[in-house]
């Protein structure tokens, strides 16, 4: 009877797109998935060492499941991610039942450790320095059929105070043109609709190859693939150049919306964030993109309450912010990291006035983005139905993104599956979310819509290796 096995994600997107390799590889090596309730025979952890508490919530999650383990005899429990990276042998050390740790190096060995593991009886731990393959080369399996991530780099240069990610995820390695357009044209023909280019800093894309145009390049090479829908995440102020505008407006799959960190309003924290740009050359890039991108949706990242953040940084960042007219914010209230320079820096802003000064920030955020689905009622938008994004999915209301990757709820239309295409009007608007009460103008029944109407989980084999070679960008 073949094994089953079940993958716990934690962080952020390129850790989803890991995710969908590790149960890939887990379906060729001939484990299935656990059904839903049941007691998996392998758990994976796959972890983040950036999310605050980090270490805190796998030691628990990894506590509340030793006696589950204690009473299957054969279960195994493997840790990947940044945090195995960053811990390494600590894991085995407090919990000593974890049967693999590898790292974010060497995601395709865990099938190989886990029958180690198996043989050995003894834990199993494998963490490299550099990495092996690129993990979008390895098998996938994706829960959704309409959607699916596509990595163009790995690891990062740059060297923010406050982020930890270039020690764990290495220096920034990316990927052929040629392989990236191969693994896309494999998912159009399997008829993914939406593709999201997956990077640490998307736009130095090619700096590798010694092509320093490359991403705008990639972006129309994407463009041209018959894919409907492409998003990319995340961009860096410094690396975002005219020619990115240009492609964004003239190829028209990609979309209407930009998610650019900022972190910071204040030049002065900008510059202990070592964050190379400027709030005026931040707002620069904006009115660039809305020159060419009328109707783009831009988010950002903000941090409050960076060491050394004075009251008149913090007002910088208001001042910035508001200036911006973001649809959305992801905003977090400064920790330390270990490891990282900001967590040693002696003038920590205390836990009180960070926190009232997130909630002076959450709430300016909150009416900016108001504004902006206010200013939407009226509009015909195209929505890309999908599933469980909402407490609002129900027997009347539908779910999905519109281009600018707004949410919408809307009424129910009979046939209408997760992955088809519909138009509406948009008649009304939340804090978070559109509302489309009126009829559709159009409804488009695709393949996706019909692979998950059937409950298909897509597979995509691997895609042949591409590491970069200077000069030769494919």
């Amino acid at each position: 009877m073949s094994r089953t096995y079940e993958v716990r994600t934690y962080g952020c997107q390129m850790n989803v797109h890991d995710s969908e390799r590790i149960s890939g590889l887990l379906d060729e090596a001939g484990y299935v998935p656990a059904a839903e309730g049941a007691t998996p025979d392998l758990v994976v952890f796959n972890t983040c060492a950036v999310r605050e508490n980090a270490d805190n919530k796998l030691y628990g999650n990894l506590g509340h499941l030793k006696p589950v383990k204690d009473a299957h005899p054969g279960m195994q429990i493997a840790v990947g991610g940044c945090l195995a990276q960053k811990d390494q042998g600590r894991i085995v050390e407090k919990a000593p039942y974890v049967d693999v740790v590898f790292g974010t190096h060497n995601v395709g060995s865990l099938p190989v450790l886990l029958e180690r593991a198996r043989v050995e009886q003894a834990a199993q731990v494998e963490l490299l320095e550099s990495l092996e393959v690129f993990p979008s080369t390895l098998p996938a399996r994706r829960e959704s059929t309409y959607a699916a991530w596509v990595s163009i780099s790995v690891g990062c240069d740059n060297t923010c105070t406050f982020c930890i990610v270039p020690s764990l995820r290495g220096k920034e390695e990316d990927r052929r043109p040629g392989d990236v357009l191969r693994e896309v044209e494999v998912l159009v023909q399997q008829g993914v609709l939406e593709v999201t280019l997956l990077g640490q800093n998307v736009n130095s894309y090619g700096r590798s190859f010694g092509d320093r145009d490359a991403f705008g390049k990639l972006l129309r090479a994407v463009g041209a693939t018959g894919l409907e829908r492409i998003r990319f995440t995340s961009p860096h102020p410094r690396d975002f150049t005219d020619d990115v505008i240009s492609a964004m407006a003239e190829t028209l799959a990609v979309c209407p919306s930009l998610h650019m960190p900022l972190q910071s309003g204040s030049d002065d924290v900008l510059r202990r964030m070592r964050r190379s740009y400027r709030s005026e050359r931040y707002l620069g890039i904006l009115d660039r993109v809305r020159a060419q991108i009328p109707d783009a949706a831009i988010t950002t990242d903000v941090i409050v309450g960076f060491p050394g953040e004075t009251d008149a940084d913090f007002e910088q960042t208001l001042r910035v912010v508001e200036a911006s007219r973001f649809a959305g914010a992801f905003t977090f209230q400064y920790s330390t990291r270990p490891g990282t320079p900001a967590a040693d820096y002696p003038d920590q802003v205390p836990p009180e006035v960070v926190a009232v000064r997130y909630q002076r920030f959450a709430a300016l955020q909150d009416r900016i983005t108001h504004e902006g689905m206010q200013a939407q009622v009226g509009r015909t938008v195209e929505v890309l139905l999908s599933k469980g994004e909402g407490r609002k999915d129900g027997p009347d209301r539908m779910t999905g993104r519109a281009r600018d990757n707004r949410l919408v709820h809307l009424s129910r239309v009979e046939g209408a599956r997760p992955g088809d295409v519909v138009e509406t009007v948009v008649t009304g608007s939340a804090p978070h979310y559109l509302l489309a009460d009126g009829p559709l103008l159009s409804h488009r029944r695709t393949r996706a819509g019909d692979l998950h109407e059937a409950g298909t989980a897509t597979r995509t084999p691997g895609v042949s290796l591409g590491m970069p070679t200077v000069g030769a960008p494919a």
